[in-house]
């Protein structure tokens, strides 16, 4: 393979708010490039997550090369002659030259901007796609900022051009409004149909910056991602910021030097089994130089010794440290525990494999009464939460109980300590409780005009408080401040079906605010049922108490002795119900035979069991903890 200098490098990320066809683009960069041939393209190839294409979203960057040879369009040459004889020049000047094009596809929903940032981290440029039909989003603004921050080159794409309700000029004039770009900088596409798509590479040649950084310094390579392979075992993502790693070179040193390459932040040294890039799929060379984008599969076989922002290197002493990431604050905890007790090491082997590739959630052990073993997960969000606990469950073969989700607390102790916690078992004595403080977070919703007053009713009713509205159009744009516990069981559900899935939404944490907040506590056959225990705003508890009573009595199997269950707060119980008894005898209906037939019934009501949790004596099935806590 020829080496390519840096001016042939462009290193980019697509970025848009969801559904705004960032995907459907990638697919078409890749095809025109060639990089996938038409006849092996499938709708959102990137995406190469199952979950990601049931849900219809990205929830994992995905790097992929493209070689491109700049074509000059006839409709980009002047009529002007003596123009047309330059743009000429320049067209044949170029037809001998290729570039790189390194692509980071990217998240779009808010609870993956951790994703982006991480994504841009290895980037000089991005692509913002904004829906001609739509305009700008709330996430399209959060993503923007990110973008600031890292003070990157922007190339607006203004797509779905084609549909009859684009609105392409108003789109323009927003973006020259809201992130002052010119109007002339924007490009008019249809990434579905194919439309303009040359004019896109070529901007992404033209505008965005080749990387600088210099191949003779010592190697310093910034890791944005990782995963895990079986054969090659840990494989991270990077960009080489200087320098080179030359997997022969290696090879050849490793009588004096074993484990040439280094983690400086975790210390881990290795000898690269393969490094490469994708085209997407992972492709070998024998190096990488200064301003690439690739991988190396390090042939680790411990998760924990790679970490998203570390820097390899080939010297632990003379090379100093990239700047890392900033470490994700967890906003959504979610407890996980295996159907099945035995199979807490699979748990836990699987949470330290799928950190690899998402380093934004947290885990720590955790032991329940009713549930046993599991982890405390910490998440950016209740969808990332779900894509989590899914992915645990699909790539890794478990069977998982998700306990209810909660947010963090700050408490005031009447001694003067604060504290923190997200687990209901760890909330204190109330007679020690000073003040209880809850996250309060700065929403941005953009809706439709004429749904604005049922979005506001919603928000009123989640206790949020207007911090300021104005109209774009057809769009209003409103900025509450609300809870966080309010938003994160069914407040986006019930958003989406007021405005007909037309509403967006970001949010980011504002501050901690005093809120009169108790534990409620529900007990089964008057046994503690840890697992559905949950912190709730006092005057909101009853109605909260009645609901999950009803909720369990519907959802409990009745078993051979009547069950009462009740909520609490402390000593006093706020609502009740029972599950009347009832007697299942699987063989009953059986009257001699073969024994054989009623040792298959038997040894089939005992594997259902497996999938049962005792709380007391109260078998609860594995539904339940997944039910209790939908709303209708």
């Amino acid at each position: 393979m020829s080496f390519y200098y840096m001016s042939n490098i462009r290193n980019f990320a697509i970025v848009a708010h969801i559904d705004h066809g960032k995907s459907t683009l990638a697919d078409r960069l890749l095809e025109v490039t060639g990089t996938i041939l038409k006849r092996d393209m499938q709708e959102q190839i990137l995406d190469s997550n199952p979950i990601e294409r049931e849900r219809g979203i990205t929830i994992k960057l995905a790097p992929v090369r493209m070689v491109y040879k700049l074509f000059r369009h006839a409709e980009f040459i002047s009529a002007s002659s003596e123009k047309s004889q330059i743009l000429k020049q320049v067209q044949d000047d170029k037809k001998s030259e290729e570039y790189i094009l390194n692509l980071i596809d990217t998240p779009g929903h808010v609870d993956f901007s951790y994703e982006v940032s991480r994504s841009l981290a290895a980037c000089e440029g991005v692509l913002l796609v904004v829906d001609a039909t739509q305009g700008i989003q709330a996430q399209t603004l959060a993503h923007m900022q990110l973008i600031k921050n890292k003070n990157l080159k922007v190339i607006p794409i203004i797509n779905k051009i084609d549909l009859p309700t684009a609105k392409v000029d108003e789109t323009k004039q927003s973006i020259e409004e809201v992130f002052n770009i010119p109007q002339d900088e924007c490009i008019e596409i249809s990434a579905k149909n194919g439309i303009n798509i040359d004019r896109v590479l070529q901007a992404i040649i033209e505008r965005i910056p080749p990387p600088v950084g210099d191949i003779d310094k010592p190697l310093r390579c910034l890791v944005f991602s990782s995963k895990f392979d079986a054969h090659k075992g840990v494989v991270v993502f990077v960009r080489v910021i200087e320098g080179e790693i030359n997997i022969v070179k290696l090879r050849k040193t490793i009588s004096q030097i074993p484990y040439p390459v280094h983690f400086l932040a975790t210390k881990a040294s290795f000898l690269p089994v393969e490094i490469g890039f994708f085209s997407p799929g992972m492709k070998s060379v024998d190096r990488l130089s200064a301003g690439e984008v690739g991988y190396i599969a390090t042939g680790l076989k411990e998760p924990a010794l790679a970490r998203a922002g570390d820097t390899l290197s080939l010297s632990t002493e003379t090379v100093v440290m990239l700047p890392g990431y900033k470490e994700p604050k967890p906003m959504v905890y979610i407890s996980l525990f295996p159907t099945d007790s035995d199979g807490f090491a699979s748990l836990r082997d699987a949470v330290e494999k799928l950190h690899l590739s998402d380093s934004s959630f947290t885990y720590a052990p955790l032991s329940s009464g009713a549930l046993g073993k599991g982890y405390q997960c910490g998440f950016l969000g209740l969808l990332h939460g779900e894509v989590v606990k899914e992915r645990l469950e699909e790539e890794f073969n478990l069977d998982l109980i998700a306990s209810a989700p909660t947010v963090e607390y700050e408490i005031l102790k009447t001694s003067g300590e604060v504290i923190r916690i997200h687990n209901p078992q760890d909330y204190p004595d109330p007679t020690v409780i000073k003040e209880v403080r809850e996250p309060l977070m700065y929403a941005t919703v953009f809706t439709p005009a004429e749904t604005v007053g049922g979005v506001m009713q919603l928000l009123i009713e989640k206790r949020g408080e207007m911090a300021g509205m104005e109209y774009m159009g057809g769009t209003a744009k409103l900025i509450y401040t609300i809870p966080l516990s309010e938003m994160i069981i069914d407040f986006f559900d019930k958003l989406k079906s007021i405005t007909s899935g037309y509403a967006s939404l970001d949010y980011e944490f504002l501050e901690y605010r005093q809120v009169d907040a108790v534990r409620l506590d529900i007990h089964l056959n008057r046994h503690p049922a840890e697992a559905f225990s949950q912190i709730v705003v006092r005057n909101k508890a009853q109605s909260e108490a009645n609901r999950m009573v009803e909720k369990l009595k519907e959802l409990i199997p009745r078993h051979q002795f009547q069950i009462p269950i009740q909520a609490a707060i402390g000593g006093k119980i706020l609502a009740r119900s029972d599950v009347k008894s009832f007697r299942k005898d699987v063989i009953q209906k059986l009257y001699g035979g073969d024994r054989t037939r009623k040792d298959k019934l038997l040894e089939a009501q005992k594997k259902g069991k497996k999938k049962m949790r005792n709380i007391g004596d109260v078998e609860v099935p594995k539904e339940v903890f997944m039910k209790v806590f939908q709303r209708n």
